[in-house]
């Protein structure tokens, strides 16, 4: 009997599913809060308030718009897969962006070893035995997903998704725009949170609508303290051209073969259209030009041997 110890991760991501629901409901309690308990009022008492709720609100409802387009483009967008009976090419080099691989290393449908000239068996280069199929350069195989991913940071419960290189940007773009919202939501509901504890006995407003603005702020903040871990990290991921995985692989000491300089890992990321950036989509030109956001081709530092 064929025992394989990772599907028991398979039940993580029905879990994710779940995840979903939490996100939704995080967002609808952060909604009444801020914009209809505490901006929402302020349209209508005229004069600096009214301009201040004004600006605050149409950011409000932009970073909102921001977020959950990034959000749903990760969920939805595969994060890449590798293509049935992938081969690396032999001696295939990349350099300034041009398609990349350095080394040989010919896949072998159904076969996980290689024979030697002394005719000893070892691991095949470049070979899943888990997927039986080529594995390209940065590609690994995720035990929740059950299948190698392109250029695979990590998986990710709360999208029910892997996050490789075809999606990695909506997943920045998500986390980025997240931790604004919450960090704003904070700012915007710290007084409601301040007063609630000066005037307990004085207050206005119904016990639901205080509860409603106590339990957002404590998750908006909480999710901008534990956001901005995510969001230091990752930029710093990004500026060095490597993902979570990789991370791991790196030798201390050893310049990484992918490190272009922190403008072109950049875009090995985000494309070069700088006004795409910004959206949780890529133009047709970077997609044409640039081999890394499909996941299978990368280049390499020319003064570093692959």
């Amino acid at each position: 009997m064929d025992l394989n110890p990772f599907r028991v991760c398979s039940p993580l991501k029905s879990l994710g599913y779940s995840m979903i629901i939490v996100v939704l409901g995080i967002i609808g309690v952060s909604y009444g809060a801020v914009a209809v308990l505490t901006l929402g009022p302020h349209l209508l008492d005229g004069g600096a308030m009214t301009l201040l709720s004004a600006v605050l609100l149409t950011l409000f409802h932009a970073l909102l718009v921001l977020l959950s387009w990034s959000y749903f483009m990760v969920l939805l967008k595969d994060p890449g897969s590798v293509p049935a009976n992938w081969k690396m090419l032999p001696q295939q080099n990349v350099e300034d962006g041009n398609s990349v691989i350095s080394s040989i290393s010919v896949v072998i449908p159904n076969s996980a070893t290689m024979t030697s000239s002394q005719g000893s068996e070892r691991k095949q280069i470049g070979y899943c035995d888990r997927c039986r199929n080529g594995k390209p350069p940065r590609c690994h195989h995720c035990s929740v997903c059950q299948r190698c991913v392109l250029k695979m940071d990590h998986h990710c419960l709360w999208v029910v998704n892997c996050v490789g290189a075809q999606n990695y940007k909506f997943f920045l773009l998500f986390v980025l725009y997240t931790f604004l919202e919450t960090l704003l939501n904070t700012f915007v509901l710290l007084p409601n949170f301040i007063n609630f504890f000066r005037g307990v006995k004085h207050h206005s407003s119904s016990p639901g609508k205080l509860a409603i603005t106590f339990l957002a702020f404590v998750l908006n903040l909480a999710f901008a303290l534990s956001l901005l871990c995510f969001v230091i990290m990752h930029a710093s991921l990004v500026l060095s051209n490597t993902t979570s995985v990789e991370v791991h692989e790196k030798q201390k000491g050893v310049r990484w073969k992918y490190d272009l300089g922190w403008r072109k890992n950049i875009e090995q990321v985000f494309g070069t259209r700088k006004v795409f950036w910004p959206f949780p989509l890529f133009s047709k030109e970077d997609l044409e030009r640039v081999p890394a956001l499909h996941g299978i081709d990368f280049p390499t530092r020319s003064d570093i041997e692959a």
